[in-house]
């Protein structure tokens, strides 16, 4: 089946509110760039899948979908993590819309009580962070500020997940994250090299002022 058959997840079955980021471009480039590469998972066959930060649940949705049309019931562990209970219950009712129900919701602070058990598993890790160049006071304000407001060039939060990221993936572990230039995706790219990991920029596109791009790392 081609990248191009692969359905996703539908904008009038996702549900968010005042309390949950509402998908955007940033959303839609992630989605496209998993929905590209989602053949390789054919041969690939990921068993465990996980998106932190949820949001809306459009993404890991749309993950889910795309693991059940390549294989049919293909035997993954699918798990949404957010800090938000509004973004919990929003991406669980996402899921319903579109009667996926193979996704296990956990709200949590980064990998909170998971992050032992998922050690070395993880072959597939999605995240949209907040990426936005913030002064570092707003990443701690709470509420939808914390879906987008990132602190010092946008990588508060990107800068404590990289290091996780030895431990957490699995040896045919990869990750897709959405960035923005002033984190420096290239520059995250290099940085992991060290550590193991290739990469390379999935996918960009331009969005209002900011270039969006999709840093896809895997095990070297």
């Amino acid at each position: 089946m081609s990248a191009t058959e692969l359905r996703v997840a539908e904008i009038k079955h996702t549900h968010w509110n005042s309390e949950v980021y509402e998908p955007s471009d940033d959303t839609f480039l992630l989605v496209d760039a998993l929905q590209e590469h989602a053949p390789t998972w054919a041969k690939r066959r990921p068993r465990c899948v996980l998106e932190l930060g949820s949001g809306s649940g459009y993404v890991i949705t749309s993950a889910a979908l795309l693991l059940r049309q390549l294989r049919p019931r293909l035997a993954a562990q699918v798990l949404a993590v957010d800090h938000s209970p509004a973004a919990a219950e929003a991406t669980r009712r996402t899921l319903q819309a579109h009667q996926v129900s193979e996704v296990d919701v956990v709200v949590a602070s980064l990998f909170g009580p998971l992050a032992e058990r998922l050690k070395g598993s993880v072959d597939v890790l999605l995240f949209n962070p907040p990426y936005v160049p913030t002064p570092d006071d707003e990443v701690e304000r709470g509420g939808i500020a914390s879906a987008w407001a990132g602190g010092h060039r946008g990588r508060r939060v990107i800068d404590r997940v990289l290091p996780l990221l030895p431990e957490l993936l699995s040896p045919k572990g990869e990750l897709f994250m959405v960035t923005v230039t002033e984190n420096d995706p290239k520059g995250i790219i290099a940085e992991m090299q060290p550590h193991g990991f290739q990469g390379r920029i999935a996918a960009s596109r331009q969005a209002d002022e900011e270039t969006l791009s999709i840093v896809h790392l895997w095990r070297g």
